[in-house]
C-alpha cells in the first residue's frame, strides 16, 4: 500500500482517537453526573433520568468499540499491515478506508461478517 496514503489515514486515525477520546471522557463525565443526582424529582424526570442513562451507557460502549477499531488499525499500521483484509488478505481498497480508516475487512468479507451474526 502507498506509503503516503497509509500516512495521511495514521493522521486521521490519530485525530479520530483524539475527538472520540474527547467524546468518551465527555459521555462519561455525564452518565456519572446523571447517576449521582440520585432519585429526585416525580416519576416522569425519573423515568427520564433512566432513559438518558440508557442511551449514554450505549453511546459509551459505542465510543469504546471505535477507540478498540482505531487502536487495532494503528497497531496494523505499526506492523506494516494495514489495509490488508484479515480474513482473507486481499488489499481493502483505499476509497474504503478513506470513509472507514479502521476497516479491518474488505465489504465482501465485511458483508459476510454481518450476515453471520443477524
Amino acid at each position: 500500500m502507498n506509503k503516503e496514503f497509509v500516512e495521511k489515514e495514521k493522521q486521521k486515525l490519530l485525530e479520530l482517537r483524539e475527538r472520540t477520546v474527547a467524546t468518551l471522557q465527555r459521555r462519561s463525565t455525564e452518565a456519572s453526573n446523571l447517576a449521582g443526582s440520585g432519585e429526585s424529582g416525580d416519576e416522569v424526570d425519573r423515568a427520564s433520568d433512566r432513559i438518558d442513562g440508557t442511551l449514554l451507557n450505549q453511546l459509551i460502549e459505542k465510543d469504546t468499540e471505535t477507540l478498540e477499531m482505531i487502536d487495532a488499525a494503528l497497531d496494523r499500521i505499526d506492523q506494516d499491515e494495514y489495509g490488508v483484509c484479515l480474513l482473507c488478505g486481499t488489499e481493502i481498497p483505499e476509497a474504503r478506508l478513506e470513509v472507514t480508516p479502521y476497516a479491518a475487512l474488505c465489504i465482501d468479507c465485511e458483508s459476510k461478517q454481518e450476515l453471520r451474526t443477524r
